[in-house]
């Protein structure tokens, strides 16, 4: 089974559907829910400090 998290990941990209998910990252920074050093930048989740964003690296932070 996979591990249990805290709360929602959010996505990597932006999906644009009408009916936004809760996993969209411009609802979670609008939310503030997005963790700690992301940001979103062109509808893309991206590194405050400017390394590459994995999924693992994303799970530990979440």
């Amino acid at each position: 089974m996979g591990k249990k998290t805290k709360g929602k990941l959010p996505k990597t990209e932006c999906c644009v559907s009408k009916s936004q998910c809760g996993r969209c990252p411009l609802r979670m920074l609008k939310e503030g829910t997005l963790p700690e050093g992301y940001t979103v930048k062109k509808r893309k989740l991206v590194r405050v400090d400017g390394t590459k964003v994995t999924k693992k690296k994303l799970a530990k932070a979440a």
